[in-house]
């Protein structure tokens, strides 16, 4: 009775550790078969803009609203004409803004007299010729002497085929990634494997020598030669 019992015990014994191998060698493959590495890679490209915008502002002070205007109204013919000049066509007036500015008592305090009236009136002015507009923003202030007030706001450029560039940049980006990936196993006899997943990071659009990065990504507008810079981050399963 006593050796039938022990018997049981034993197969059941046996049974239960031959489950737990069982187990533990199945746990021991899917640790394994969980085993990621993941890797940041990067490209860029250098371009170059492929259209521009200037925009500016011509002022006018005068000892009322009507007089201030009348004043740009005569100036903006001599500014047009000056930017045909210079071959450029895509001219864009648009709406004006102005403010009263109030004299000050012997006090140091505002009054309600008005002194003069401010008038600005914008004009945008776009061309695909980026050269042209660098030049013209840097030589614009000569109407200066035609007794003309110009002020300058932005003067910015533009690449047009971004979309296209962010593409085969991030595609550049992830083969670096795996590149990495392959150096860093190479010491540990192992290799990256398929993709189990991919983030993609911000753009930074720079100037060339800029090293700036921002996490919501940079645009920059003010330099005709731009650097286009992407990064991914990829995770590789390990083989």
């Amino acid at each position: 009775m006593f050796e039938k019992l022990e018997k049981l015990q034993l197969v059941w014994l046996a049974v239960i550790l031959a489950l737990g191998l069982i187990f533990a060698v199945h746990a021991g493959v899917g640790a394994m078969s969980k085993d990621n590495i993941s890797v940041t890679g990067s490209a860029f490209k250098i371009v170059q803009s492929d259209s521009a915008r200037l925009e500016f502002e011509v002022l006018s002070r005068k000892a009322d609203k009507q007089a201030a205007y009348n004043a740009v109204k005569a100036q903006l013919p001599v500014v047009i004409s000056y930017l045909k000049d210079k071959g450029l066509t895509d001219i864009e007036i648009t709406a004006s803004n102005g403010y009263n500015s109030y004299r000050y008592n012997a006090n140091g305090s505002m009054t309600n007299d008005v002194a003069y009236y401010n008038l600005s009136q914008p004009v945008v002015v776009k061309s695909d010729d980026v050269n042209k507009i660098k030049e013209v923003s840097a030589d614009i202030q000569s109407l200066l002497d035609k007794g003309i007030d110009i002020n300058i706001i932005s003067t910015q450029y533009f690449y047009s085929k971004l979309g296209d560039l962010k593409v085969e940049l991030l595609k550049d980006a992830t083969t670096d990634a795996k590149d990495r990936a392959k150096a860093m196993l190479k010491a540990t006899h192992n290799r990256p494997g398929k993709i189990q997943a991919i983030q993609m990071g911000v753009f930074q659009i720079t100037p060339v020598d800029s090293t700036n990065v921002s996490d919501m990504g940079i645009n920059d507008t003010s330099t005709i030669e731009k650097k286009v810079t992407a990064v991914a981050n990829v995770v590789f399963r390990i083989k």
